[in-house]
């Protein structure tokens, strides 16, 4: 189904579409408004997908186990060390 709108664009985006149009590259000024929508409406779906990957990876991050800052200082200074000895013994 087609539906007819009026729409006001500025003298340069009428002027773009149109160079469009006249380059070949879209029939009418209907298919160029046409196509900037749809690629609108594609990138608002990707959005909405990395938001809702994003915050199921944050859920899944929550729900997991928690490290203690002071663990993770400890394991880090430790592996530190067994290097600082490994690059001593060679």
């Amino acid at each position: 189904m087609t539906v007819k709108a009026s729409i006001s664009l500025t003298d340069e985006q009428e002027a773009y579409a149109r160079s469009l149009v006249d380059a070949g590259r879209f029939p009418s000024l209907s298919a160029v408004l046409q196509r900037g929508l749809e690629m609108l409406r594609t990138d608002d779906e990707m959005r909405q997908a990395e938001i809702a990957a994003l915050r199921s990876l944050i859920d899944k991050r929550r729900a997991g186990p928690f490290v203690d800052l002071d663990d993770i200082e400890a394991d880090t200074r430790a592996r530190l060390e067994q290097k600082r000895q490994a690059r001593a013994a060679l």
